[in-house]
């Protein structure tokens, strides 16, 4: 129900993307994100037929997304009045940057620990799981991506972006689902599934992006230079 604003950065990086238009796109994702993210996830679970309070998922929005939205941006001008945006950008972003993937490394580990026999019986049902995100996520990088092509839009802002449009915040997701189904529960194992197979298949398309740059004439081609 929410593209990813978090690794796209990376992807974008990868493809030599727009810093900028990532940037810009993953900030309207941001606020869209707080605005249309509770309507959405009550319309599915009705068209699922599973009862959900919206007040519920509500706060979770309010607990997952604008409570640490607000906490980032009072903390980034404090930190800078006091610091210097100098030493925010070298020292406490790079820092600070690290956390992130530990945390949901330790999100998984924890999930993993309850569910591990359930995984080991239910193997079928995890394929089942994870093929048709896989099969979505190809599909919809794929279209952006060729329509993109034929807008005549530069490779530079075609990657990151057929990239955003494919991803899925699923750090969110897992959330949510813990929050409102429990850490044992079939939701959550859901969404770790999709937190797997998200790297892998996004590599995938960082892969498939870079070999297709030809694609485009030379006037269109990114021309930010090649990252270690």
């Amino acid at each position: 129900a929410a593209p990813c604003t978090a690794m796209v950065f990376v992807w974008s990086y990868l493809t030599r993307g727009d810093a900028g238009y990532t940037l810009i796109q993953v900030a309207i994702n941001d606020l869209v994100l707080v605005v249309a993210y509770a309507p959405i996830v009550v319309l599915l679970l009705a068209i699922g037929e599973v009862s959900v309070p919206a007040d519920t998922v509500l706060l979770s929005v309010g607990l997952f997304v604008v409570v640490p939205l607000g906490m980032g941006w009072i903390s980034r001008v404090l930190l800078i009045r006091n610091r210097g945006i100098h030493w925010f950008q070298e020292v406490f972003t790079k820092k600070v940057g690290k956390i992130t993937p530990i945390g949901l490394l330790l999100t998984l580990v924890i999930i993993f620990s309850f569910q591990g026999q359930t995984i080991v019986d239910n193997t079928l049902h995890i394929a089942l799981i994870a093929v048709p995100l896989i099969l979505q996520t190809f599909l919809i990088f794929g279209i952006a991506y060729v329509w993109a092509r034929v807008w005549r839009v530069n490779q530079s802002v075609a990657a990151p972006a057929a990239m955003i449009g494919a991803s899925n915040f699923f750090e969110l997701a897992v959330a949510v689902a813990i929050s409102l189904f429990g850490l044992s529960s079939g939701a959550a194992l859901a969404t770790v599934v999709g937190v797997l197979v998200e790297v892998p298949v996004m590599l995938v398309l960082v892969r498939i992006a870079n070999r297709t740059r030809n694609w485009w004439p030379p006037d269109l081609r990114s021309e930010n230079p090649v990252h270690p």
